[in-house]
């Protein structure tokens, strides 16, 4: 489902360590650029006053095993890091899901996470707390299309709306006081889809956060648009021809 997440980190190198520290447990290690650190899909940049911190993000991190679960949360509360929620089943999402909770330096809700659909990529899930359920629905159902995900399912036990994908993951918009500052990137097969997804976003009424092009400076092909949802979280389509 996700190309890639970017999220902003008021100490880049505390919670570089975090992550590398209960990542390194699922057996990802960090690749360190100049301005972000990435494990597969997800990655962080220092915050700054143009780019302000993550708050109040949920990001669930795929585990094969319960076993890798619960050696997630251990790292975590062995090396200093807040728990969220011990190691157990969560019914209310689904039979088998098993998951564990940490806060990271932000404080945001970090989990390991196991159940019956394996995940062909690193991040399981995103939460992102929203003002208005219905605006965020609408916006998300407006960039579906093209990012290939359902138009999404409304719950009403928390307030929310799953949108989803076959095996690629999901994500929630979900009532509360909102996430700030989070990038969540969509993948595009083609220029066009691009082109088409950022004409339609800005077309509804939505924010501009950059308009279709090329962006070199990631590397040679790498073709993207951006537009902000109604909290002003900058999203992304992204097409990398190679």
């Amino acid at each position: 489902m996700f190309d890639h997440v970017t999220i902003r980190a008021a100490d880049r190198t505390a919670s570089e360590r975090f992550y590398t520290t209960v990542l390194g447990v699922l057996g990802l290690e960090p690749r360190r650029g100049e301005t972000y650190t990435e494990w597969n899909e997800f990655s962080l940049a220092a915050a700054s006053p143009e780019r302000p911190a993550t708050r109040r993000l949920h990001v669930g991190f795929y585990a094969p095993t319960r076993e890798l679960v619960d050696a997630f949360w251990r790292a975590g509360l062995e090396a200093g890091y807040r728990d969220d929620g011990a190691p157990g089943p969560r019914p209310q999402y689904s039979a088998d899901y098993y998951g564990a909770f940490l806060l990271d330096p932000d404080g945001n809700s970090v989990e390991a996470v196991t159940h019956g659909t394996p995940r062909e990529g690193l991040i399981d899930h995103l939460w992102i707390r929203v003002e208005d359920v219905d605006a965020a629905t609408s916006f998300y159902a407006t960039v579906a299309p093209f990012a290939g995900f359902s138009p999404g399912r409304r719950l009403a036990d928390p307030d929310r709306t799953i949108f989803e994908t076959d095996g690629r993951g999901s994500f929630s918009v979900v009532d509360g006081p909102p996430t700030e500052h989070v990038h969540v990137a969509f993948p595009a097969g083609e220029k066009a889809t691009v082109d088409a997804f950022h004409a339609a976003a800005v077309a509804a009424g939505y924010r501009d956060g950059g308009a279709p092009g090329e962006r070199r400076e990631y590397h040679p092909g790498y073709y993207g648009a951006f537009v902000l949802d109604p909290d002003g979280n900058n999203v992304e389509l992204v097409c990398h021809n190679r």
